[in-house]
């Protein structure tokens, strides 16, 4: 058998075709994510974890090779990383709206569409959310899967591949690989949270410089702001055609837009100071988790949150793994290492990140004012912290900065 070979095939899909998984995992791994944050309230935390703790350790999964893991985080050495995963599951209750994906020939395998590092740096703390496309061809290394069995490693395939050969220790497996961190957590999540995530925490604000008409997702917004929940929701989060230059790449800029302001609603006063809406919250993010081993323990959680509960929005930065078309297939992207290797540097030496990418019309997003009562950190560093401004070929935005979806319909 090739190297290049897997040994359970999927119908491969690219960038440039229809796929309706990535936003409903994008939501459900933010839902986590920020899930993560709302729980730096000890009594709620406590009662929810604990008392959920059960089902979180029942899914739990291994991580090939990591080692023992200090008691708090704070003694992690450089920070620590938490990988979010979505992927592709077509779940009973919800598969009527994905259509073809769930029942057509394109319905078999199990895909990480979404993928998402989240690096937590040591004091002064910040957070750095890295996305990767899913169609970044790689290598893939050797991973056990869930049943024990050594799947064999491949020269270059489609990151979203690895879930399907290896499961969640295969996809932590190759973005270590590729990244150079170390990733101490990490999480699987699938279709079925999209709605009820979004239902729980009330809806999140989006912003639109430009209408969107999207027959392939059903979204026709007006320009101007809403706010999104349920069904809507996945269909923003979904929408590639509707935004940019109609690529993955311009979806992934305005999934993130979602990720900054659902980050924002989730640090504020809304909803930390809302007791059912905390609980509400969090138990549908634990109902719709996999962890790894390492995420299976409640008290690791709270942790986690009182780590980044206090985090500045200038010092929490949404970027895009950088990347060059792939040689071999102008619809696939492969990394671009010395971008990749500059930025893993910066984030490495818990530096100020200044993003110098200035959007086109081609992006998903275009960037205005920052939200009232912030200011763009780009603009107005801490002069007493190290400042490195990124390689412009990187792609994203800080959560105190504004976006707003460049839709596809010009007036």
């Amino acid at each position: 058998m090739s190297e290049n070979t897997r040994r359970r095939r999927t119908i491969a899909r690219h960038g440039q075709l229809r796929t309706p998984s990535t936003a409903s995992q994008l939501l459900k791994l933010i839902g986590i994510a920020m899930a993560v944050v709302l729980v730096s309230g000890i009594g709620v935390a406590a009662y929810v974890f604990y008392d959920l703790a059960s089902t979180v350790t029942a899914n739990a999964v291994e991580l090939e090779g990591q080692e023992e893991l200090p008691p708090d985080i704070g003694a992690y050495k450089g920070g620590f990383n938490l990988l979010l995963t979505g992927v592709d599951t077509c779940e009973e209750a919800y598969k009527q709206y994905f259509g073809e994906r769930c029942s057509g020939p394109d319905s078999e395998g199990t895909l990480n569409d979404v993928n998402l590092l989240i690096h937590v740096s040591e004091e002064p703390r910040r957070i750095t959310a890295v996305s990767f496309p899913r169609d970044l061809m790689i290598p893939i290394p050797e991973c056990v899967d869930a049943d024990g069995d050594v799947r064999s490693g491949m020269s270059k395939q489609p990151l979203n591949t690895a879930y399907t050969d290896g499961g969640l220790n295969c996809v932590v497996k190759t973005i270590s690989a590729l990244t150079g961190q170390e990733i101490q957590f990490a999480a699987s999540v699938t279709f079925g949270g999209v709605i009820e995530i979004t239902n729980a925490i009330g809806g999140v604000d989006v912003c639109l410089a430009n209408p969107i008409q999207d027959d392939h997702t059903g979204l026709d917004m007006a320009a101007g702001n809403h706010t999104i929940q349920g069904i809507e929701a996945l269909q923003f989060l979904r929408t590639r055609h509707g935004v940019g230059d109609g690529s993955d790449l311009g979806r992934i800029g305005n999934q993130q837009q979602y990720m900054t302001s659902l980050a924002r609603k989730m640090i504020s006063g809304e909803t930390l100071g809302n007791i059912p809406v905390m609980l509400k919250l969090a138990t549908t993010g634990v109902k719709n988790l996999e962890p790894s081993q390492s995420l299976a323990d409640p008290m690791k959680i709270v942790q986690i949150a009182l780590a980044v509960k206090n985090v500045p929005f200038q010092d929490i930065v949404f970027l895009q793994y950088p990347n060059v078309t792939d040689y071999d297939d102008p619809n696939k992207v492969i990394p671009d290492e010395e971008a990749a290797a500059a930025m893993w540097d910066a984030i490495n030496a818990n530096s100020q990140l200044q993003i110098t990418h200035v959007n086109t019309d081609r992006d998903g997003v275009v960037v205005t004012d920052p939200p009232p009562g912030e200011t763009d950190p780009a603009a107005t560093p801490d002069p007493s912290q190290p400042v490195v401004a990124l390689p412009d070929s990187i792609k994203g935005n800080s959560a105190a900065q504004q976006t707003c979806s460049n839709g596809n319909v010009r007036e």
